[in-house]
């Protein structure tokens, strides 16, 4: 064999070596340099079980509009909730309550230590506060009236507006019916005082008064009747009457709650037994922050 056959045998024969070598290492896997984690299972959350069924509300007609606008707005995300809300006064709401007739009760006042004791079973949510404005037909010019004057005005101790700085007319007092919340938040707030002796006296509202079963009938007959006066919800006051500085504070939101303007009152819903089920849900949107935003479009807030 010569010498140049041999050699090139020889680089052959090393080429062949090293390819064999790079094929078996070609052919191992290269070790990972890190774990790669299992991806997690997604974690769905349970949907919550969509709202159905009817709820009855009745009471206090200055809190239908309210309850109206936030049912409306309650049903519109519920479409299978169906809610019928009627008046009566807010005797009507706690009654109809206390004796399960209704799923919830409103009534816009106080609830009295009587109704509690009768229906003890009562459970009360304040849902808003509402002011109480002293109400004059339009046509009057009377900027502004002490406390003890609208009290003499309506217990019928001041019969003529020239007694208060007005013209020389005679007064026509228009009032709630007995029963009404708004009366009773009205009687409590302004027609009762302490006397001499440091004891609580209420004066009656005068006979005369022009009685009327809803705050909307109230404003209807202030605004059409000349020289009459009244009281009436916040939630309708309008430019269809003037509303009466008391002691020269002027029956606003803002004066409520600053302080300034102290004849308001609570609307409170109520139910027998804690509030379960669609009437729970109900009230829970109510003092939601949406819900207390319709609040505010013309009551006041409780947050």
């Amino acid at each position: 064999m010569s010498r140049k056959y041999f050699g090139l045998l020889s680089v052959m024969l090393v080429s062949a070596l090293l390819l064999g070598a790079c094929s078996t290492a070609a052919a191992e896997p290269a070790a990972p340099t890190a774990a790669v984690a299992a991806p997690a299972e997604e974690v769905i959350a349970p949907e919550a079980e969509a709202l159905s069924g009817q709820l009855q509300i009745a009471g206090s007609t200055t809190v239908q509009p309210l309850a109206e606008t936030l049912a409306e707005a309650f049903m519109e995300g519920n479409p299978d909730v169906i809610i019928e809300i009627q008046g009566g006064g807010s005797s009507v709401g706690v009654t109809s309550a206390g004796e399960g007739t209704v799923n919830i009760g409103a009534a816009s006042r106080e609830i009295k230590s009587s109704e509690m004791e009768t229906f003890p079973n009562l459970n009360i949510y304040t849902i808003a506060y509402d002011g109480i404005a002293i109400i004059i037909n339009p046509e009057l010019d009377i900027p502004t009236l002490s406390l003890e004057q609208v009290r003499g005005i309506f217990s019928g101790t001041i019969t003529n507006f020239s007694e208060v700085s007005g013209p020389d007319a005679a007064i026509v007092v228009v009032s709630r019916e007995e029963g009404s919340g708004t009366r009773a938040a009205f009687e409590e707030l302004v027609m009762t005082y302490k006397d001499a002796n440091g004891e609580s006296v209420t004066d009656p509202i005068t006979e005369s008064a022009i009685l009327q079963q809803s705050n909307g009938q109230v404003s209807t007959v202030v605004s059409t009747t000349p020289n009459t006066i009244a009281y009436l919800s916040f939630g309708y006051l309008s430019d269809a009457v003037k509303g009466v500085a008391i002691d020269n504070v002027a029956p606003t939101v803002e004066n409520v709650k600053n302080g300034s303007y102290g004849i308001f009152r609570p609307l409170n819903l109520l139910t027998n037994g804690p509030a379960d089920g669609l009437a729970k849900a109900f009230i829970d949107y109510i003092l939601s922050d949406a819900g207390q935003e319709f609040v505010a479009e013309d009551y006041i807030t409780v947050k």
